[in-house]
């Protein structure tokens, strides 16, 4: 990778140093954790770096505290935490992994990058309330299960960033029949049938 930008995103060459780190540790540990699909690997940049660092764009820019739920291989997480060292510096990142291998990957690769990141090897429901500005879950579950957990840990007047394939029309419309909220469906760059979703004033409806 040359380019100066990445998902919009311009980029240093230090950030991308950083990129092509992550890269590497990705791949290195993929064969022995399930980190990300085998056979996406060829696509790695497209299929998981830029579809990751595409939330970034969408983040305020007044954002001091960022939750990524169930960050696995650190997508989107540690890619956002990458991107906001030069461009969030004073936005600080925890992620929630209760996976211990995956929660081991990312202290390692976050050490290696000296990239400054909280890793909580729990579950999301275990962990107290974190009133993040930004909470993000990238193929973490179902949207009317994912809203739970993320309305547990965003602030009042937070914003979640939820990238959703091409059943997303339908997770949509199933999340309103128990909760309420402003959503935003954003496209994304990397899978025309994709949708970066974009939500905020969440609220659950009593039964």
């Amino acid at each position: 990778m040359s380019s100066t930008q990445i998902a919009g995103v311009d980029v240093s060459r230090e950030t991308l140093a950083r990129l092509e780190g992550f890269e590497a540790q990705l791949r290195k540990w993929t064969p022995r954790i399930n980190l990300v699909a085998p056979n996406t690997l060829p696509q790695l940049w497209t299929r998981h770096i830029i579809d990751s660092a595409q939330l970034f764009t969408h983040a305020p820019k007044t954002a001091r505290h960022w939750v990524d739920l169930g960050s696995g291989g650190g997508l989107p997480g540690l890619i956002c935490a990458i991107l906001a060292q030069q461009h969030l510096s004073e936005c600080r990142f925890t992620l929630i992994e209760s996976d211990k291998r995956k929660s081991a990957f990312l202290m390692t690769t976050a050490h290696a990058l000296g990239v400054p990141v909280t890793v909580l090897a729990q579950r999301v429901e275990a962990v107290p309330a974190q009133s993040a500005d930004v909470v993000s879950a990238r193929a973490l579950a179902p949207l009317p299960d994912l809203l739970a957990l993320v309305h547990r840990h965003l602030a009042e007047d937070g914003v979640s960033l939820l990238p959703k394939g091409r059943n997303w029309a339908e997770e949509l419309a199933a999340a309103r029949a128990e909760w309420q909220f402003v959503a935003r469906a954003e496209p994304s760059q990397t899978d025309p049938d994709a949708r970066l979703l974009k939500l905020k004033d969440i609220i659950h409806d009593a039964i």
